[in-house]
């Protein structure tokens, strides 16, 4: 049976025209899905009763479940999300004293291989739907304000797969996110990061969305990059930041470098130089951030030393470098660990 979140607002009306019912009956509908997220055609109480079990006899709602709810003792909260084909995901809760952030995914698994992420040694199953993307938005949105006592402030596309590998669902989402007649969140509290695909970059920015840029860069030097992250030797580094230029002449939002420093991998001078180099074509900030172990040996933490290195030298360089600590590591919670493990916790 059909979800009935797969219908437009337009798509909808034609449907209630259909059976003979006035068209704002769809923009009912439509409240009780995307602004209140109702799971449930039966709760949609300012229906009749008899319209409610004809729309149930040809349409469905399927929600997204928390299957496995873990709790690390920095606060974060990661969920083993089930979808409706018993498909997993997972998404994450950060607090801080001021502000949660949902970190969501958009695909189950992944279909990049960076060498350094658990979640690309998943194969990709499928593309999260619309729904299935909002669905996690909300559900963390009600945890932060069980556990946090306050709303969902920041939305970070940081989960599992790759964003602009799932394009169309990921900005239809993001609209549903936004606009007032769905949750009504601020946009610019809103992250997309990438991996860097440079015609999807271009694509993004001509949406208008007002959401920021962040790209997972690692190296500024291509043979590097494309070690790091192999799939980058079909987006060279020159192409990338075509796009972020145009980005930036379009939206005057500044672009966030997510940036980790590896011991013996691009822990040198040579590293830090390439990076300012590339800083300095488009108003950007580096985030460094704490690697997080999947269990293979070849990328070992940077030492102290090169990390005050690099915020020395970025900082010299007039550029805003903040060192992101790990949150949820104790529960693969954190970036780069989000793989579908099944490790039980309480919370």
């Amino acid at each position: 049976m059909k979800d009935i979140r797969t219908l437009t607002l337009d798509q909808l009306k034609e449907y209630f025209v259909s059976l003979g019912e006035k068209p704002f009956r769809a923009k009912q509908v439509y409240d009780w899905l995307w602004s209140k997220n109702l799971h449930s055609i039966d709760e949609m109480t300012n229906l009749s009763k008899p319209l409610r079990e004809r729309i149930a006899l040809e349409y469905t709602i399927n929600p997204v479940s928390v299957d496995l709810m873990q709790k690390s003792t920095d606060g974060t909260i990661k969920n083993g999300v089930k979808l409706h084909d018993n498909l997993m995901v997972e998404s994450v809760l950060i607090p801080t004293e001021t502000r949660t952030t949902a970190c969501v995914s958009s695909q189950v698994g992944c279909s990049l291989n960076c060498e350094f992420c658990a979640t690309a040694k998943l194969k990709r199953m499928r593309n999260l739907e619309v729904a299935e993307i909002v669905d996690q938005v909300a559900l963390i949105d009600r945890q932060s304000r069980l556990y946090f006592d306050r709303p969902l402030s920041n939305i970070v596309f940081m989960g599992m797969g790759e964003p602009m590998m799932n394009y169309k669902n990921v900005v239809e989402a993001i609209h549903k996110i936004t606009k007032p007649e769905g949750l009504g969140m601020s946009p610019r509290r809103i992250t997309v990061s990438t991996s860097g695909i440079p015609k999807m970059i271009k694509m993004l920015t001509d949406e208008e969305l007002k959401v920021k840029l962040a790209l997972s860069l690692h190296s500024a030097i291509e043979h590097k990059r494309n070690e790091i992250m192999p799939f980058s030797d079909k987006f060279p580094l020159t192409d990338i930041m075509d796009a972020l230029q145009y980005w930036y002449q379009k939206t005057g939002s500044v672009i966030t470098f997510e940036y980790c420093v590896w011991k013996g991998i691009n822990d040198g001078d040579e590293d830090i130089k390439a990076l300012i180099k590339y800083c300095r074509q488009v108003p950007s900030k580096v985030n460094l951030i704490q690697y997080n172990p999947i269990g293979e040996g070849k990328y070992d933490h940077r030492s102290i030393a090169a990390e005050e290195k690099y915020v020395r030298e970025l900082e010299k360089a007039g550029i805003t470098v903040m060192v992101r600590k790990s949150r949820g590591g104790d529960i693969d919670a954190a970036c780069g660990q989000l793989a579908n493990k099944t490790t039980e916790s309480e919370i």
